[in-house]
């Protein structure tokens, strides 16, 4: 899967889908889990069952949140229908604020056969306290472990902000494996105003840090759905968007043997399993407990009770992007962001700053593949705007003086300090690049080379999945009128992905271990999902 830079990569690897698709469904995401102003969790360690989409129903392992116990808050809030199970994987993502006492208390209700298991934070001070069952409680090898039935409580400031795994200190490659890990993110202290400290506008460009709650609505209805404003204290690390990709694999034949003896009596701390876990053979690769298409399902989907938390990223051109990643399993995962570079902010909560002295300038590279290192979490900006893309990707051609598909007004694009067209936040090219402001892919709908065009479009009816693709390269409203061909194929004209507001381009964000794109080695499936640039004309419900 190698990232191209030739014009058919960009529109048919990366995917120019403006017309009718399976994209079109409600696959948005964000960064959904559990808060609590107390800053107190009961979470439950369980069996159950996770669903793949060959079929199989995995037994596996999860965290999930204590029967009896106060019913969570589910943020962000405009993500409704939140849930909570005793059972889910990945565990309940745990969103506090810097500087908060985090209480955590894991009632071990695994099978007797899998012993004590216990919760691990890395990165942070941490101090156990046996609850129930005290006189049972193990000091465990690296952390106080509960035995089965018993409860064991865990107490930390959450002092370093950004991206954090949780997991168990148990017999890792066991218990890791079948499903107990979690997502911890903790939001940075900001000023008084909810914006890092020392930011300021820039001048005669688009601000790039606006407070939550008052970020400009720039299509109809648009929510915030962001937790905070900046992943950091740094003016550097402000955001539009957040998403929180948990990369993890199995290997079916630990998870089988495990169910085999779940039943099997037993008093032992250490558990009475006998479970083989080499040789490791993964089979199924998950972002967020799911493998794909089932990852483009809606956050807390009813057909997956124990998969909460969906997969796919979505955005406007010119959003800022924060990219939450990290390596839940035992393998390094390396996923590979189509469309653009990661800059990376941060490794494990820690900002990547300049060497010299007392400088505050972020030093992260940009990426061309996010490389997981197991249990290493990663924070970074990702940004589409189409610059460098050389054809204007908004419509706007240079033999219509009216506007071309957009139709408005005369179709400017003053460029601010930055390149960009930001002076009218309600245009529907907002953000485009206006280096390429009417340079036209194609300047008559049916052109060619032969026409005044730059290149030659295919026959659509020839491009891989034929009927799926519209035929147009374009971005936004009235795209699809531009499709290639005398006769415009299906799905033309059709409303599942509304030419007249979403025809949005989708790009494929997934792992370049091609053996990781399979589903128990079926082709299209595991570590692979799609991200969605929409015209701001659409706006972009992330509560689906």
């Amino acid at each position: 899967m190698r990232h191209t830079n030739s014009l058919i990569g960009r529109l048919f690897y990366g995917a120019a889908i403006t017309g009718g698709s399976l994209l079109a469904v409600g696959i948005q995401a964000a960064v959904p889990g559990i808060t609590a102003a107390s800053g107190v969790f009961n979470l439950n360690a369980e069996a159950g069952y996770i669903s793949q989409p060959d079929g199989a129903s995995v037994y596996s392992w999860g965290y999930g949140c204590s029967a009896g116990s106060a019913a969570p808050a589910f943020a962000p809030s405009a993500i409704a229908g939140g849930s909570c199970g005793t059972m889910q994987l990945p565990g309940p993502t745990l969103i506090v604020t810097q500087g908060q006492t985090v209480s955590v208390t894991l009632t071990n209700n695994l099978p007797a056969a899998a012993g004590n298991t216990s919760l691990l934070f890395p990165g942070f001070t941490v101090t156990a306290a046996p609850g129930p069952c005290s006189s049972s409680a193990s000091a465990g090898v690296l952390t106080t472990e509960a035995p089965h039935g018993c409860a064991v409580t865990y107490t930390f400031v959450a002092d370093v902000p950004g991206t954090h795994a949780y997991y168990s200190g148990t017999r890792g490659n066991l218990q890791v494996e079948l499903g107990l890990f979690g997502a911890l993110i903790v939001m940075p202290t900001l000023d008084a105003g909810g914006l890092p400290t020392g930011y300021s506008a820039p001048t005669n460009a688009a601000a790039t840090c606006v407070a939550v709650g008052s970020k400009p609505a720039r299509a109809a209805d648009d929510v915030d759905f962001r937790h905070a404003a900046a992943a950091y204290n740094n003016p550097a690390a402000c955001y539009d968007r957040e998403y929180l990709f948990q990369l993890s694999e199995m290997d079916p034949a630990i998870h089988r043997q495990a169910e085999e003896q779940a039943g099997v009596d037993c008093n032992s701390p250490s558990g009475c399993m006998n479970v083989e876990t080499e040789p490791y053979k993964a089979a199924y690769f998950l972002v967020n407990g799911r493998s794909m298409p089932d990852d483009m399902d809606p956050n807390y989907a009813a057909q997956y009770p124990h998969q909460p938390y969906n997969g796919n990223p979505h955005m406007h051109p010119g959003e800022l992007t924060l990219v939450r990643v990290i390596g839940q399993g035992r393998m390094q995962h390396p996923l590979h962001e189509h469309a653009n570079h990661l800059r990376l902010l941060a490794r494990d909560g820690n900002l990547l700053l300049s060497e010299t002295s007392g400088s505050n300038n972020l030093a992260g590279p940009l990426l061309f593949t996010t490389t997981t290192t197991p249990g290493q979490t990663l924070d970074g900006i990702f940004q589409w705007t189409g610059k460098g893309l050389n054809w204007d990707v908004h419509g706007h051609t240079s033999n219509n003086p009216s506007g071309g598909l957009e139709g408005n007004g005369g179709a400017p694009c003053d460029a601010d300090a930055n390149g960009y067209y930001t002076a009218k936040p309600d245009a529907p090219n907002y953000y485009e690049w206006c280096a390429d402001h009417k340079h036209a892919l194609e300047d008559k709908p049916f052109g060619s080379v032969g026409s005044g065009g730059p290149v030659t479009l295919p026959d659509p009816n020839i491009v891989a999945n034929g009927a799926w693709y519209s035929g147009s390269p374009y971005l936004g409203p009235d795209a699809n009128l531009r499709s290639v061909g005398a006769t415009p194929i299906p799905p033309f004209g059709t409303i599942a992905n509304d030419p007249g507001s979403e025809a949005g381009f989708a790009y494929m964000w997934h792992s370049h271990n091609e053996r990781e794109i399979t589903t128990n080695n079926i082709f299209p499936g595991g570590m692979m999902m799609m991200m969605l640039v929409d015209p701001w004309v659409f706006s972009i419900d992330e509560a689906k």
